[in-house]
């Protein structure tokens, strides 16, 4: 087995989710990852926790959506949701387009069913990530090799000296009222994020880490955004969303490519027409475009926004939290005539930070 491997899952196993003795974890996992989840089980039988494997498949979960139209809160998913610890889920692909047949409104219904034992997998320890299969490398074109080495260089770091690194730009937007986002002149959007907290993502809930992240107050979003970087979703590419905001609703909408998925995903409830997340990516080792959003929004140069739920832990007391079945991620470049302002001073410049060498107010 690749060493890399194992230190994969000694980092989700001790950094991500903290396990401990006598921690009921779930590992759902598809079978090209089977590498990664021999790794984890072996951690975390040394951690002493109490492992439970679930097979995950694009091609089962095709055929079951495929074969309904309505679907129901399922009882045992909740009550397993409910009693467990912890949960790991790891995605590798055999086929990146399995699920693309399946109608935009049947992965609407199919969300919105699944929307309590989402919320109560996240008020656990959890942790997304990635293992490099063959047909992730084929989306990212690149070596099944060169794909391993960027997913291990992306994964594999010194989280501690994230963490510090971007506690800088934390310091920064934790007290802000005001954020405003250009980027040439397709999009121009402002937002308050007075009152909610920002996290340092530095590899916990999602592996790789490397984003600062919070949540717009629901009705303070306007203007327009173009996410001139692809979105792919439900297995169908997105290209050049666009969205307009008026007292934090989208008003309109459009896209170059497979619009109508983006109109069911703001279709799917009243909570899918709001932002639920504004992240900036800070992770310069994913230096590439791959088709990924676990990746891709973390990338250094970039802003992302999120249709739908808001995290709790980015909600300040006193604010509403952006409820919804859906927490869709879509990304706008910041690498040339672009800027974030935040309370009308500029912090970030063509994808430097004020705090880096090279910053131009």
């Amino acid at each position: 087995m690749d060493p890399r491997i194992r230190e994969h899952a000694q980092i989700v196993v001790e950094h991500s989710i903290d396990l401990e003795a006598g921690d009921d974890v779930v590992v759902v996992a598809p079978p090209a990852a089977e590498d990664l989840v021999v790794a984890l089980y072996e951690a975390i039988g040394d951690a002493g926790a109490n492992p439970l494997g679930m097979l995950s498949s694009d091609r089962a979960e095709r055929a079951f959506l495929r074969a309904r139209e309505e679907f129901e809160t399922p009882d045992h998913h909740l009550a397993l949701a409910e009693e467990m610890d912890a949960y790991i889920a790891i995605r590798a692909n055999d086929n990146v387009t399995e699920t693309g047949d399946v109608p935009p409104e049947t992965n609407s219904a199919h969300s919105k069913a699944m929307r309590p034992v989402l919320n109560e997998r996240l008020s656990k320890r959890w942790c997304l990530t990635q293992f490099p299969a063959p047909a992730n490398a084929q989306l990212a074109e690149m070596s099944t090799e060169g794909y391993e080495n960027f997913v291990w260089d992306a994964v594999n770091k010194d989280w501690a000296a994230v963490r510090e690194h971007q506690s800088q730009m934390v310091e920064i937007l934790d007290p802000a009222d005001e954020v405003r986002i250009v980027s040439g002149d397709t999009t121009d959007v402002t937002l308050s994020v007075d009152g909610n907290p920002t996290q340092n993502d530095y590899g916990e809930h999602n592996l790789p880490g490397g984003e600062v992240f919070t949540a717009p107050v629901p009705d303070s979003v306007e203007g327009e955004v173009l996410f001139d970087k692809p979105l792919y979703h439900q297995g169908r590419e997105v290209i050049d969303a666009r969205l307009e905001f008026e007292d934090g609703e989208v008003v309109d909408h459009d896209a170059a490519k497979n619009e109508d998925v983006l109109t069911e995903v703001l279709n799917t409830d009243d909570g899918a027409r709001r932002l639920g997340e504004l992240g900036i990516g800070m992770n310069r080792d994913i230096d590439r475009f791959t088709y990924n959003m676990l990746f891709d929004e973390k990338m250094g140069d970039t802003v992302h926004m999120a249709l739908g739920r808001a995290y709790e832990d980015t909600v300040g007391e006193a604010n509403e939290q952006n409820e919804s079945a859906v927490h869709v991620d879509m990304i706008c470049d910041m690498s040339e005539d672009s800027y974030i302002e935040v309370d009308g001073e500029v912090v970030q410049r063509d994808g430097t930070f004020r705090f880096e060498d090279g910053f131009e107010a």
